[in-house]
């Protein structure tokens, strides 16, 4: 059912893309020009510049973005003690593994580098804390080296320690990140009940700020407390309404309706 699940997710998250609809408006302009109906290419020629308008126009995008992104507040650290953290959870999704890291030899990072970047300044803040990356591949068909194992291979180059370190090499998606890390996370905890608060103590949670809303909601339906700590912001506190790229707002939809889709699939199957 979790394979079905995560197939479905993303052929729907293909459909409702903005910048997909494209192929399907021109696809239907050719058959209308072939089947001696302008009228209706000229009717989807227009709905293809219109797309393209919407998808290039960075506002509309960041309108939604931004949203997602100011739903869960920033986690002051500096007012945290570190006693009362359990331990430290990177969420996968910014490396960039497969047969690439393989045949090149080195380890690639997406345009959410901060997830990365992040774990490292944290891991060398709590160098005694346990820490939990979690991720295999978001892909169907994931191939070559998994995201946890390259980011291993990464804390091997950056010359952090390994001492605490835990891999879940398995999850495709974000409530399978949080599945199967649940008992890593649980046995960690049992291993420090010789304090009794121990099993109290939330965890700090590394992941896109677009993306945390979801994640904590998964966290929270699991009973596992954690700290956000969203990185990888792409939007500001003000909007620039002449900015256009058809690059940068593909990316923003791209997010916006991962995210949304994520959500409401993930709520009607009881997942949050």
């Amino acid at each position: 059912m979790d394979t079905f699940f995560f197939i479905f997710s993303k052929t729907v998250q293909f459909f409702i893309e903005p910048l997909n609809w494209i192929i399907a408006f021109v696809g239907l302009s050719l058959f209308s020009l072939c089947s001696r109906k302008p009228h209706l290419c000229k009717r989807f020629l227009i709905l293809t510049l219109a797309d393209l308008l919407l998808v290039g126009w960075l506002p509309s995008s960041e309108l939604f973005l931004r949203a997602l992104e100011d739903s869960v507040p920033k986690s002051n650290l500096s007012m945290i003690s570190k006693d009362e953290v359990a331990g430290i959870i990177i969420l996968g999704g910014a490396i960039a593994g497969g047969d690439v890291a393989v045949d090149r030899g080195e380890i690639s990072i997406y345009s959410s580098a901060e997830r990365i970047t992040k774990a490292f300044e944290l891991i060398r803040q709590y160098p005694r804390h346990p820490f939990i990356f979690s991720g295999f591949s978001s892909h169907l068909v994931p191939t070559g080296m998994s995201e946890a194992n390259a980011f291993k291979q990464l804390i091997a180059e950056q010359g952090l320690s390994d001492q605490y370190a835990h891999y879940e090499s398995q999850s495709r998606n974000t409530y399978e990140n949080v599945l199967y890390m649940k008992p890593m996370i649980l046995e960690l905890v049992a291993i420090n009940q010789s304090n009794i608060s121990g099993a109290q103590k939330p965890w700090l949670l590394i992941t896109s700020a677009s993306h945390m809303y979801r994640s904590l909601k998964i966290f929270q339906k699991q009973g596992l407390a954690v700290i956000p700590v969203p990185v990888d912001y792409q939007t500001g506190r003000k909007l620039n309404w002449g900015s256009f790229s058809l690059i940068a707002g593909a990316q923003q939809w791209n997010n916006v309706i991962h995210e949304v889709v994520g959500l409401l699939a993930y709520w009607i199957t009881g997942k949050i």
